[in-house]
């Protein structure tokens, strides 16, 4: 039986995944103004983006697990609140240590609200209605994201960098409002929460992306870095032994990772999203630092990509259901790699329609063959059960492959000039060559899935 609300249940996931999804890319735009106003070095510049993206990585998992077991709409609620208030700390940081520990905090709050708002999506709806469901959310998500760069761009050029993060308090007070009044609460509190599982994923999370993070910044391999990556290894290591002696009391069932479907979609994510996160950071700086782009300039020049996935999201949802998602992210991972390699045509003195555009375009036509039918699989092959924790894990590994392709970006950002493109250049082949993996590995692997239609309820 569906809840009462279903389509303001969905609007209120929207709104809510929007802030996260709004966020990381009015930010991107932001970097150069950030910089500038607090006296940023690059190295500093990327710590705003990972002092997000590590907790935001290293608590998914524990996000899902306790919306499973306390309630999806009590911890939607709370992560969007913690959201909205980590942005005003935000808007107003004096410094950059305070704003450090905003965007820390921003990215504790999207680490409960994101894996929550998909979760509740999925008990609101059943069968193709949760294909197309998705498929909405993917797509407004990445409209939402359209959106994110020009007026980010706008804004950090007609009032300030602050502005920004000032935005995200009306859509998360519209969130909340609606959650609480039309949202159906869903749990499966009879599971015990897997408190020691959880504990051994958020080290593992934690440690691996906090040694990266570390690398990056200093632009070295050291003690530190080897420590937090060995620790991060371990805690895995940890983790996996931890999830098959609890067996089914495990949050995420040992025996899951023996699935040759959910360990492609998991390789998938982690490629594709690592190489898509890499190049939505970058494209926006380079523009404007090497070719003299405004901000606002910047942001309209990655609408192609977001909108062409919004667009098409929802398309790709029902097609999904029917037909299954082994072509579809194929074919689209694929189309990626290609829209990849046409970014070497970016130059500090080429025309937009001719460098910037066409790679865009193709990128924006492969992603939307992806977004929604990843999402749908993932959920797909996974009990209700687990939902919230399966969402939670793919959103782990997407935001982990990110904060790897921040932690490469980081010598890119420390070039200027003819060097900042020469270096851009190698991005995006390395960007090329992992979506292309991920083609690979989409068609390898996903041949189980016949089609992403939920289980029957």
């Amino acid at each position: 039986m569906q809840p009462p609300h279903p389509r303001l249940t969905l609007v209120a996931c929207i709104l809510a995944s929007s802030l996260a999804f709004i966020d990381g890319s009015v930010t991107n735009v932001a970097l150069p103004a950030i910089g500038a106003d607090l006296g940023a070095s690059p190295a500093e510049l990327q710590w705003t983006i990972n002092a997000y993206l590590l907790p935001l990585s290293a608590l998914l998992l524990i996000g899902g697990a306790a919306g499973d077991h306390f309630g999806r709409r009590k911890l939607l609620v709370l992560g969007i609140a913690i959201f909205a208030l980590a942005s005003v700390a935000c808007a107003v940081a004096a410094d950059l240590t305070l704003l450090l520990a905003a965007r820390a905090a921003q990215g504790i709050g999207a680490a409960i609200l994101l894996p929550n708002s998909l979760a509740t999506l999925s008990h609101a709806f059943t069968g193709e209605a949760r294909g197309k469901a998705i498929g909405t959310w993917a797509g407004v998500g990445a409209i939402a994201g359209a959106v994110g760069p020009p007026l980010g761009g706008w804004l950090v050029d007609a009032i300030g960098w602050r502005a920004i993060f000032y935005v995200n308090v009306p859509v998360a007070a519209a969130a909340i409002l609606i959650a609480l009044h039309y949202v159906e609460e869903s749990a499966e509190g009879e599971l015990p929460l897997d408190l020691p599982g959880a504990f051994a994923a958020t080290v593992a999370l934690g440690a691996i992306t906090w040694g990266l993070t570390l690398w990056s910044s200093h632009r070295a391999f050291d003690a530190s870095v080897a420590i937090g990556l060995a620790a991060g290894i371990l805690a895995t290591a940890a983790f996996l032994w931890i999830e098959h002696h609890r067996g089914a009391r495990a949050m995420m069932p040992f025996a899951m990772f023996g699935s040759r479907a959910f360990a492609g979609l998991t390789l998938l994510t982690f490629l594709l999203y690592g190489a898509l996160g890499g190049v939505l950071l970058l494209l926006p700086f380079v523009l404007i630092e090497a070719a003299g782009y405004t901000a606002l300039q910047a942001g309209l020049a990655l609408l192609p990509m977001p909108l062409g996935m919004g667009l098409a999201s929802r398309v790709m949802g029902r097609l999904t259901a029917r037909v299954g998602p082994r072509w579809p992210l194929t074919i689209g991972a694929a189309i990626v790699a290609i829209g990849f390699g046409l970014l070497v045509l970016v130059d500090d003195g080429a025309p937009y329609w001719s460098s910037v555009f066409p790679g865009c375009l193709v990128i924006a036509i492969g992603m939307s063959s992806v977004a929604a039918p990843l999402t749908t699989a993932v959920l797909a092959s996974v009990d209700d059960t687990h939902s919230g924790t399966a969402s939670g894990f793919n959103s782990a590994i997407a935001r982990t492959g990110g904060l790897i392709a921040t932690a490469i970006a980081g010598a890119v950002i420390a070039s200027a000039g003819r060097e900042l493109i020469t270096a851009f250049h190698g991005g995006v082949v390395v960007g090329a060559t992992l979506a292309a993996a991920s083609s690979l590995t989409a068609l390898l692997t996903l041949g189980e899935i016949r089609k992403a239609t939920p289980r029957p309820e």
